[in-house]
Protein backbone atom coordinates (compact mmCIF):
# COMPACT_ATOMS: atom_id res chain seq x y z
CA UNK A 1 0.00 0.00 0.00
CA UNK A 2 1.07 3.62 -0.54
CA UNK A 3 2.01 5.85 2.37
CA UNK A 4 3.39 9.35 2.79
CA UNK A 5 6.33 9.64 5.14
CA UNK A 6 5.70 12.10 7.94
CA UNK A 7 9.25 11.75 9.31
CA UNK A 8 12.64 10.68 8.03
CA UNK A 9 13.34 6.95 8.30
CA UNK A 10 16.83 5.88 7.26
CA UNK A 11 15.71 2.50 5.96
CA UNK A 12 12.77 3.85 3.96
CA UNK A 13 13.01 7.51 2.96
CA UNK A 14 12.50 11.11 4.00
CA UNK A 15 9.66 13.30 5.12
CA UNK A 16 7.25 13.94 2.25
CA UNK A 17 8.28 10.87 0.22
CA UNK A 18 5.59 8.54 -1.11
CA UNK A 19 6.47 4.87 -0.59
CA UNK A 20 4.94 1.44 -1.23
CA UNK A 21 5.05 -0.76 1.88
CA UNK A 22 3.35 -3.88 3.19
CA UNK A 23 -0.01 -3.30 4.86
CA UNK A 24 1.07 -4.93 8.11
CA UNK A 25 4.22 -2.82 8.28
CA UNK A 26 2.20 0.35 7.77
CA UNK A 27 -0.59 -0.48 10.22
CA UNK A 28 1.53 -2.05 12.95
CA UNK A 29 4.64 0.12 12.82
CA UNK A 30 4.53 3.25 10.64
CA UNK A 31 1.06 4.62 11.46
CA UNK A 32 1.12 4.06 15.27
CA UNK A 33 4.49 5.86 15.55
CA UNK A 34 3.48 8.76 13.31
CA UNK A 35 6.26 7.93 10.85
CA UNK A 36 3.87 7.71 7.90
CA UNK A 37 0.37 8.81 6.92
CA UNK A 38 -2.17 7.07 4.68
CA UNK A 39 -1.93 8.07 1.02
CA UNK A 40 -5.27 9.84 0.71
CA UNK A 41 -6.30 13.12 -0.98
CA UNK A 42 -6.66 14.76 2.43
CA UNK A 43 -3.18 13.69 3.61
CA UNK A 44 -1.60 14.66 0.28
CA UNK A 45 -3.04 18.15 0.70
CA UNK A 46 -1.62 18.40 4.23
CA UNK A 47 1.87 17.34 3.09
CA UNK A 48 1.80 19.71 0.11
CA UNK A 49 0.94 22.53 2.46
CA UNK A 50 4.14 21.71 4.35
CA UNK A 51 6.24 21.28 1.21
CA UNK A 52 8.18 24.55 1.55
CA UNK A 53 8.98 23.74 5.19
CA UNK A 54 10.10 20.23 4.25
CA UNK A 55 12.37 21.49 1.46
CA UNK A 56 13.94 24.05 3.80
CA UNK A 57 14.81 21.28 6.24
CA UNK A 58 16.31 19.18 3.44
CA UNK A 59 18.47 22.07 2.31
CA UNK A 60 19.77 22.51 5.86
CA UNK A 61 20.60 18.79 6.01
CA UNK A 62 22.59 19.11 2.78
CA UNK A 63 24.61 21.97 4.24
CA UNK A 64 25.20 20.09 7.48
CA UNK A 65 26.34 17.03 5.54
CA UNK A 66 28.81 19.08 3.52
CA UNK A 67 30.30 20.57 6.67
CA UNK A 68 30.55 17.15 8.31
CA UNK A 69 32.16 15.68 5.22
CA UNK A 70 34.91 18.30 5.28
CA UNK A 71 35.64 17.67 8.97
CA UNK A 72 35.68 13.89 8.60
CA UNK A 73 37.98 13.92 5.58
CA UNK A 74 40.48 16.06 7.51
CA UNK A 75 40.47 13.52 10.33
CA UNK A 76 42.94 10.65 10.63
CA UNK A 77 41.49 8.22 13.12
CA UNK A 78 44.00 6.25 15.21
CA UNK A 79 42.87 3.03 16.84
CA UNK A 80 45.15 0.95 19.08
CA UNK A 81 44.35 -2.76 19.24
CA UNK A 82 46.03 -5.77 20.90
CA UNK A 83 48.19 -7.48 18.28
CA UNK A 84 50.84 -10.12 17.91
CA UNK A 85 54.43 -9.51 16.86
CA UNK A 86 53.45 -10.13 13.23
CA UNK A 87 50.91 -7.29 13.31
CA UNK A 88 47.89 -9.57 13.31
CA UNK A 89 45.14 -8.23 15.56
CA UNK A 90 43.57 -10.27 18.33
CA UNK A 91 40.12 -9.56 16.92
CA UNK A 92 39.11 -7.02 14.25
CA UNK A 93 38.30 -3.35 13.79
CA UNK A 94 34.59 -3.33 12.88
CA UNK A 95 32.05 -0.62 12.03
CA UNK A 96 31.11 -0.52 15.73
CA UNK A 97 34.76 0.01 16.72
CA UNK A 98 35.01 2.91 14.28
CA UNK A 99 31.68 4.41 15.41
CA UNK A 100 32.86 4.30 19.04
CA UNK A 101 36.16 5.97 18.14
CA UNK A 102 34.38 8.66 16.11
CA UNK A 103 32.15 9.32 19.11
CA UNK A 104 35.25 9.93 21.26
CA UNK A 105 36.29 12.55 18.69
CA UNK A 106 32.91 14.29 18.80
CA UNK A 107 31.26 12.71 15.73
CA UNK A 108 27.99 10.86 16.24
CA UNK A 109 27.77 8.44 13.31
CA UNK A 110 25.57 5.36 13.19
CA UNK A 111 27.60 2.23 12.51
CA UNK A 112 25.25 1.23 9.68
CA UNK A 113 26.41 4.34 7.81
CA UNK A 114 30.02 3.14 7.88
CA UNK A 115 31.16 1.00 4.95
CA UNK A 116 34.25 -1.20 5.09
CA UNK A 117 35.85 -3.50 2.58
CA UNK A 118 35.01 -6.91 4.03
CA UNK A 119 33.80 -7.57 7.56
CA UNK A 120 36.57 -5.58 9.25
CA UNK A 121 40.29 -4.80 9.44
CA UNK A 122 42.39 -7.55 11.02
CA UNK A 123 45.98 -6.27 10.80
CA UNK A 124 47.84 -3.11 11.73
CA UNK A 125 48.18 -0.55 8.97
CA UNK A 126 46.46 2.37 7.29
CA UNK A 127 42.96 1.88 5.84
CA UNK A 128 40.10 3.88 4.37
CA UNK A 129 36.40 3.68 5.17
CA UNK A 130 33.38 5.40 3.62
CA UNK A 131 30.67 7.09 5.68
CA UNK A 132 27.27 7.73 4.14
CA UNK A 133 25.96 11.19 4.91
CA UNK A 134 22.86 12.83 3.45
CA UNK A 135 21.34 11.84 0.11
CA UNK A 136 24.21 10.84 -2.19
CA UNK A 137 26.93 12.51 -0.12
CA UNK A 138 29.61 10.45 1.60
CA UNK A 139 32.94 11.03 3.32
CA UNK A 140 36.10 8.94 3.16
CA UNK A 141 38.12 8.73 6.35
CA UNK A 142 41.61 7.41 7.05
CA UNK A 143 41.97 4.85 9.83
CA UNK A 144 45.42 4.18 11.25
CA UNK A 145 45.46 0.92 13.23
CA UNK A 146 48.31 0.66 15.72
CA UNK A 147 49.53 -2.39 17.59
CA UNK A 148 49.37 -2.81 21.32
CA UNK A 149 51.83 -5.71 21.59
CA UNK A 150 50.89 -8.37 24.11
CA UNK A 151 53.96 -9.93 25.69
CA UNK A 152 53.76 -13.53 26.76
CA UNK A 153 56.34 -14.76 29.26
CA UNK A 154 56.89 -18.39 30.20
CA UNK A 155 58.09 -18.64 33.80
CA UNK A 156 61.18 -20.74 34.34
CA UNK A 157 60.27 -24.16 35.63
CA UNK A 158 61.89 -25.04 38.95
CA UNK A 159 63.17 -28.49 39.73
CA UNK A 160 60.98 -30.71 41.87
CA UNK A 161 61.88 -30.76 45.58
CA UNK A 162 62.97 -34.42 45.38
CA UNK A 163 65.35 -33.63 42.52
CA UNK A 164 66.81 -30.73 44.47
CA UNK A 165 67.46 -32.99 47.47
CA UNK A 166 69.19 -35.56 45.28
CA UNK A 167 71.36 -32.88 43.70
CA UNK A 168 72.29 -31.57 47.15
CA UNK A 169 73.33 -35.06 48.27
CA UNK A 170 75.49 -35.56 45.20
CA UNK A 171 77.16 -32.15 45.64
CA UNK A 172 77.91 -32.84 49.29
CA UNK A 173 79.31 -36.29 48.55
CA UNK A 174 81.49 -34.89 45.78
CA UNK A 175 82.88 -32.19 48.05
CA UNK A 176 83.63 -34.77 50.73
CA UNK A 177 85.44 -37.00 48.23
CA UNK A 178 87.59 -34.12 47.05
CA UNK A 179 88.53 -33.28 50.62
CA UNK A 180 89.51 -36.88 51.35
CA UNK A 181 91.69 -37.21 48.26
CA UNK A 182 92.61 -40.70 47.04
CA UNK A 183 93.35 -42.12 50.53
CA UNK A 184 91.01 -44.63 52.09
CA UNK A 185 88.41 -42.91 54.21
CA UNK A 186 89.04 -43.23 57.97
CA UNK A 187 86.01 -43.25 60.28
CA UNK A 188 86.42 -39.52 60.96
CA UNK A 189 86.29 -38.73 57.24
CA UNK A 190 83.28 -40.99 56.69
CA UNK A 191 81.51 -39.30 59.57
CA UNK A 192 82.37 -35.90 58.10
CA UNK A 193 80.95 -36.94 54.76
CA UNK A 194 77.72 -38.17 56.32
CA UNK A 195 77.41 -34.98 58.41
CA UNK A 196 77.91 -32.84 55.27
CA UNK A 197 75.26 -34.78 53.37
CA UNK A 198 72.72 -34.58 56.20
CA UNK A 199 73.41 -30.84 56.62
CA UNK A 200 72.83 -30.20 52.91
CA UNK A 201 69.58 -32.16 52.91
CA UNK A 202 68.33 -30.39 56.04
CA UNK A 203 69.18 -26.95 54.60
CA UNK A 204 67.38 -27.70 51.31
CA UNK A 205 64.26 -28.92 53.11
Amino acid sequence: MKVILNKDLATLGEEGDVKDVAKGYARNYLFPRGIALPYTPGMIKIIEGRRAEIEARKEQKRKDAMGLREKLENLELSITMPAGANGRLYGAVTTQTIADELSKNGFQVERKRIELSGTGFKSVGKYRAAIKLYENQSAEIIINILAQVIKTETPAQSKPARRRREDAKQDAAHQADEAAGTDANPPETANAQQDAIEAAVTQDS
